[in-house]
């Protein structure tokens, strides 16, 4: 089997992290962040490659998305608001066939109303959240263990 590739994907307000809502958040940069991902990928052993981005820019997040379609084995995200607001969003998600981890660094389902529900649920193979920036942990080392389970770095091709 291939080297597995992982898309992480951050949409809006992620690059502020640290310094926005810090007592949501955490105190933790998406650079920070970015590490976390790198080692988790990197304690499998496979030599996984972790693509990680991040974007304010709804239409460049649904690109990246549509990307991760034939270039990645799985897709970790992280929608931000847009997880509450948008149906492009979601569907193009529903165009992948790789597992798809929703990941969030709060618990949604503690906060706000309307934070209780992101249209990404409807696309995600699972979802991740509220234990700070070891959500990202969990979410790579589950999309790791997916990858393996379903073979999908020999089944990864160009033509999608």
């Amino acid at each position: 089997m291939a080297q597995p590739v992982i898309h992480v994907l951050n949409g809006p307000n992620l690059n502020l992290l640290g310094v926005r809502e810090p007592d949501i958040y955490g105190r933790e940069t998406l650079a920070d962040v970015q590490a976390i991902c790198e080692r988790a990928a990197a304690q499998d052993g496979s030599g996984a490659t972790v693509v990680f981005r991040q974007t304010n820019d709804e239409g460049q997040l649904i690109d990246w998305v549509q990307e991760a379609r034939t270039a990645a084995d799985a897709l970790v995200l992280n929608p931000a608001g847009y997880g509450h607001t948008s149906v492009a969003l979601l569907d193009a998600l529903k165009t992948l066939s790789i597992p798809v981890i929703e990941c969030h660094l709060s618990n949604p389902a503690a906060r706000e109303d309307f934070r209780r529900h992101t249209y990404v649920s409807l696309a995600a193979t699972g979802v991740v959240s509220g234990f700070g920036p070891q959500s990202y942990q969990l979410a790579v080392t589950a999309a790791l263990g997916l990858i393996w389970e379903r073979g999908l770095s020999a089944a990864r091709s160009p033509q999608g």
